[in-house]
């Protein structure tokens, strides 16, 4: 039978005992990794969330009683331990902070006892990630996993400092919210009292944010819950947390300045990484012309090199259809990798298709200058000389293209110069390279919607310069906006909001929206627009992708306590279920299951 600790105070945690306390009687608390009974002397390896401390059991010390309950000790027991702390009698362990001690155990308490964990619980399991989820509370005392979430607490609470430095107050906005469907899906909650009516859980507190720069509060920030009902994606959550902020009487200068200093501060005392300021910035355009992406990862060079003028007069249909369409013809340089086997190119010809390319075309350099191409015969001499040249290609590199219209240009490139660049581990993945990218296109054309859906969301102000284009070229129109992106990857976007009546309804004259679709939707924030308006801007953190960068894990599901799969279901709790049909009589409404329909050819 488990006992109770019996009036026990845990007075350390295992790792944070050293040789400094050699000869203190200490109580210490928490699971049992592994035991090892060697004829008269029991070693007890004793884990908590601090780090693991080795308990020494002899009869002599700690008696008949507690040697023969030390006897039963299994994995993942929990125990209480009162001992002395000694010098180690054996060899000293370097892989533990705790490696020189270890506590003669006068007394012992088994709190509870455990059935055989199904897999272990150490760290870099390879156990398959559906088992680990499915007993996510084992999973989460791994040492690994703990330490991330530990970072996690860490990080959040230097964040909530550093903005309460500067100026700001954290404010809880509201979970239950009115939908306002314009970009992600929402997720739904029926109202019980209201039958017939639906709350929206928030995709974020956008709305509400710049409703407290109405109110006058200024400086606001919270650590937001947020939820988006999205398609299946890898590495995608249902619900997740953002660090979100919005500054009153700002310009993007400022928000950027604010945001330098904030991440200066928290990765150095995180992470101890120095951050040199200013961070480097690159307009949207130049992103995507140098990097295939606005997100662009710059630990690496690679970059798209534009050759539409030195092509446009070739034999090859492929580049000169593009070119009449409208589209462009880009290609990438490989270094050394000119005498790669057919095999591996004709694998990069069928990864680019995946991003919507119809082929990619090829020069591979040999080392003696000649070339092999895939459309070497449809260019004069001077011509693939120019070509090469325009490339920067030398004897060994392996040049790339791609020619269609430049969306899929870029988006072919941009993600084939990663796969290049994992494949041949051109980066190193210690190094952090910050990024801000600016003054992203207001408006993208939606072919679904036929109609300009905003980029960012309807509230972000275009650039100055631009606002004569909303009528002649919305798809010309920049916008005040701005992404930092860490390693290829965003880590928060945001901009300057619209805080002028006439240009806001401009905007909403373009996405497509009546004015009595805008005042439905939005009504409650027009009317606030209405009584005094500070300039405002924002941005807003992925706080999982910030910490799966800051600890290096493979994937966000690493750095959350209880993270849902790929099908946004939690393996662990079941959950999305079936409910009650009182539940749902209650709310008035009906769930309508869909069958699903054989498939006919």
């Amino acid at each position: 039978m488990a006992e109770t600790m019996k009036g026990l105070h845990r007075s350390h945690r295992c790792a944070e005992l050293g040789t400094a306390d050699i000869g203190e009687t200490v109580t210490v608390m928490g699971w049992v990794q592994k035991s090892r009974n060697k004829g008269g002397i029991i070693f007890v390896d004793l884990r908590d969330r601090s780090g693991i401390l080795q308990l020494i059991f002899e009869e002599a010390d700690c008696g008949s009683e507690n040697f023969q309950k030390a006897e039963k000790l299994r994995s993942e027991f929990v125990v209480a331990a009162v001992g002395k702390v000694e010098k180690r009698s054996a060899a000293v362990n370097q892989n533990l902070a705790t490696g020189e001690i270890e506590i003669r155990v006068a007394d012992l308490r088994i709190l509870s006892e455990a059935q055989t964990p199904p897999f272990p619980i150490e760290a870099g399991s390879r156990t398959k990630e559906e088992m680990r989820l499915k007993y996510r509370f084992l999973d989460l005392r791994r040492p690994d996993i703990q330490s991330k979430l530990m970072l996690r607490s860490q990080v959040a609470t230097k964040v909530r400092a550093v903005l309460a430095e500067e100026g700001f107050l954290e404010i809880e906005t509201p979970i239950l919210i009115k939908s306002t469907p314009e970009g992600a899906r929402d997720y739904l909650v029926p109202s019980r009292v209201h039958q017939g009516k639906f709350y929206a859980l928030p995709q974020s507190p956008q709305l509400f944010k710049q409703l407290l720069m109405c109110s006058g509060y200024d400086r606001y920030f919270q650590i937001a819950k947020c939820f988006r009902d999205e398609d299946l994606r890898a590495d995608r959550q249902p619900e997740f947390t953002q660090i979100d902020m919005e500054m009153s009487f700002v310009d993007v200068d400022d928000v950027i300045a604010v945001n330098e200093r904030l991440l200066q501060k928290v990765f150095k005392d995180a992470i101890g990484l120095d951050i040199e300021l200013p961070l480097p910035r690159m307009t949207w355009q130049e992103a995507m012309d140098r990097y295939g992406s606005d997100k662009p990862d710059t630990r690496f060079g690679m970059e798209l090199t534009d050759v539409s003028e030195v092509v446009k007069d070739c034999a090859f249909g492929v580049f000169t259809g593009a070119l009449a369409h409208g589209g462009s013809v880009r290609g990438i340089n490989a270094k050394g990798q000119g005498q790669m086997p057919r095999k591996k190119i004709d694998a990069l010809v069928e990864f680019a298709k995946g991003y919507g390319a119809k082929g990619l075309a090829y020069v591979a350099v040999q080392p003696d200058g000649s070339v092999k191409s895939s459309f070497a015969k449809f260019m004069t001499e001077q011509q693939m000389e120019a070509l090469q040249a325009a490339m920067g290609a030398e004897p060994g590199d392996l040049l790339l293209f791609a020619a269609d219209k430049n969306k899929i240009v870029w988006d072919v490139l941009g993600n084939l110069r990663l796969e290049i660049a994992k494949s041949l581990e051109l980066f190193d993945k210690n190094q952090f390279c910050f990024l801000w990218v600016t003054e992203f296109p207001l408006l993208e054309w939606s072919e679904e919607q036929a109609r300009f859906v905003a980029m960012h969301h309807p509230f972000t102000m275009p650039m100055e310069e631009d606002l004569d284009k909303l009528d002649s070229d919305p798809g010309a129109v920049r916008a005040k906006a701005y992404d930092i992106v860490l390693n290829g990857t965003e880590l928060g976007g945001g901009s300057v909001r619209i805080f002028q009546a006439d240009i806001q309804e401009k905007m909403f004259e373009v996405l497509g929206f009546t004015k009595e679709q805008a005042r439905e939707r939005f009504g409650f924030l027009l009317d606030a627009f209405q009584y005094g308006v500070p300039p405002h801007a924002g941005l807003a953190y992925g706080f999982d992708r910030l910490m799966m960068l800051m600890t290096g894990a493979d994937s966000i599901r690493e750095v959350i306590a209880f993270p849902k799969v790929k099908d946004a279901s939690d393996l662990m709790s079941n959950a999305p279920d079936v409910v009650d049909p009182i539940q749902i009589e209650e709310l008035g409404i009906a769930v309508t299951a869909k069958e699903e329909q054989a498939k006919t050819e």
